[in-house]
């Protein structure tokens, strides 16, 4: 735990300079499930119902995780068979996150990594940054043909 909370720190120093958050939000299978494994609501509850991870509550499962082997861990609240030798190490990793943050808790968002790199793009566009979505029209080949990107 002291190791990832020193590597975790090292990553997010410049975070620190900045402005608390109004909201803190993770977006992950792993955080998902952890926060199902907390006492969230499953995803059949619907996607707008709110879902949270509690820094203490995470706190008081990672010693039972640690405990506990794969077989025995899958078959816990929220967490997939798939996933079980890794939610350890996520809910150490996740509450290393929200310590190094000062964070006491997180918000879950419905959606994953694939949509959090969209919206992380769409929000340069936006804000003027990064390459341009379509910076020249330039025509391409396939298998002999030639065609033209259309924007």
């Amino acid at each position: 735990r002291e190791h990832v909370r020193a590597v975790l720190g090292e990553a997010v120093s410049g975070i620190a300079e900045r402005p608390a958050p109004a909201r803190a939000v993770a977006t992950s299978k792993t955080f998902t499930q952890l926060a199902r494994l907390c006492g969230a609501p499953k995803a059949k509850a619907g996607l707008y119902r709110e879902r949270r991870l509690d820094r203490r509550d995470l706190h008081r499962w990672i010693p039972r995780l640690a405990k506990l082997p794969d077989e025995e861990r899958a078959r816990l609240r929220g967490v997939k068979a798939s996933r079980a030798h890794q939610i350890l190490a996520g809910a150490i990793v996740a509450e290393g996150v929200m310590d190094v943050l000062g964070l006491d808790r997180l918000d879950l968002c419905p959606w994953a990594l694939r949509e959090g790199v969209f919206l992380h793009r769409l929000n340069e566009l936006a804000d003027g940054r990064g390459p341009e979505l379509f910076p020249e029209r330039r025509p391409m080949t396939l298998r002999g043909a030639s065609l033209r990107a259309v924007t």
